[in-house]
């Protein structure tokens, strides 16, 4: 009688994933992921042709990930981009490694930031029809400039130096969206 596996394709992908959200995406390695199994490397490379076929499934995890996350976030803004803003950079805040793996490392899987930000649920451009549904003239350029300012933040909670509170986060990018907006009508 053959011998069942026990170290599956799904429990490969999860160790590395697992490593990933702890470490960081440059420890994810053959070995880090075999010892965290509970298995030889052998098996890794059964599932996987190469490193690089098991890297491309952990950033197309991460991004499930953060769509994941974005979806369940709670909606608390009542401007348009505030609660893509609050979602992103809660996500910075919780999911470090997940986070500089897919907004700030040139490693995405071959999606641009755009794409993993927006996702099949099209977060952006709900965002951008909302605006527009509100008067705005150009949303896509206030999707920009709003963006900078979101992504500016999400990456100051990677250097310790964003100390903002949800609240003023969310009072922050609302008054930032009226502010740019006001701008356009003038």
């Amino acid at each position: 009688m053959a011998r069942k596996e026990t170290i599956t394709i799904e429990k490969i992908l999860d160790m590395a994933f697992a490593i990933l959200r702890e470490e960081g995406f440059a420890n994810v390695t053959a070995r880090k992921v075999a010892k965290k199994a509970g298995c030889s490397t052998q098996p890794i490379f059964r599932v996987y042709a190469n490193m690089d076929e098991l890297w491309d499934a952990v950033i197309a995890k991460a991004a499930d990930f953060f769509q994941d996350f974005y979806s369940l976030y709670p909606r608390t803004g009542k401007t348009p981009f505030s609660n893509l803003g609050m979602a992103y950079i809660a996500f910075a805040k919780k999911e470090r490694h997940l986070f500089e793996l897919l907004f700030v490392s040139g490693n995405t899987g071959g999606r641009s930031r755009y794409e993993l930000l927006n996702g099949p649920a099209g977060n952006v451009m709900r965002e951008i029809n909302l605006a527009r549904a509100e008067g705005c003239k150009d949303p896509s350029e206030l999707f920009m400039r709003m963006f900078i300012l979101i992504h500016g933040a999400a990456c100051m909670t990677l250097t310790g130096d964003y100390d903002l509170s949800d609240v003023e986060t969310l009072a922050l990018l609302e008054r930032s969206y009226e502010d740019i907006t006001r701008d356009d009508k003038a």
